[in-house]
């Protein structure tokens, strides 16, 4: 079965905003506050990603702000005042041409809310965010259900074709199948298909 043609690439934003590693402080709380998000990538040399400041990394300077001079437990991005002694590196990205569950997993696994996109030696080419990645959940259930019969449902070797159904983004299957280990691999084609929030399977099988 053909996996989704759909990659970061495809939802990602182009045109993302970056500093360099002797931004200021002010600067980064500036930029965050101007653009409305919530973490930029740091760049070196001809746009390498080498680290992200994010919320986080400011918001230890606040934390900490009436600790006494001296107390070994705070961090030193309590004092930090450039981005490069702020950001968290190595930085964490994802390659334009991975697919959406990819980017997901990363940013479920990391607690991120965006990630630098990068190229194959980590030349900045975009950012993409969570909302981003939900994007595909506003395909058009028509588009869906095309998608369906023409990558997925016509790949199959039956004489009978099935029927789909596609509301909300639900897709209800119907038909009957040759056989029934075909039935875990199209669920599992369907699921595949960008837009699908669930799979209901009305299926008879030999």
């Amino acid at each position: 079965m053909p996996e989704s043609p759909y990659t970061v690439s495809d939802v990602m934003t182009h045109t993302a905003v970056a500093i360099g590693s002797e931004a200021p402080f002010k600067e980064i709380v500036e930029l965050l506050d101007q653009w409305k998000i919530s973490a930029l990538p740091v760049l070196a040399g001809e746009g390498r990603v080498v680290g992200v400041v994010s919320e986080a990394d400011l918001l230890a300077k606040e934390e900490y702000r009436d600790a006494a001079d001296g107390d070994p437990t705070v961090p030193a991005k309590a004092g930090a005042v450039s981005a490069g002694e702020l950001m968290s590196t190595p930085a964490i990205t994802v390659q334009a041409n991975a697919s959406l569950a990819e980017a997901a997993r990363i940013m479920a696994r990391r607690h991120l809310k965006r990630l630098p996109v990068v190229d194959a030696v980590g030349i900045l080419q975009g950012v993409v965010s969570r909302s981003d990645l939900l994007k595909v959940f506003l395909r058009d259930d028509g588009d869906i259900a095309q998608e369906i019969r023409r990558d997925v449902l016509g790949q199959l070797p039956v004489t009978t074709p099935l029927t789909v159904e596609v509301a909300e983004g639900v897709v209800t299957l119907g038909g009957s199948l040759p056989a029934r280990s075909i039935v875990p691999v199209v669920a599992r084609a369907v699921r595949a298909v960008e837009g699908v929030v669930a799979i209901r399977l009305d299926l008879t099988h030999r």
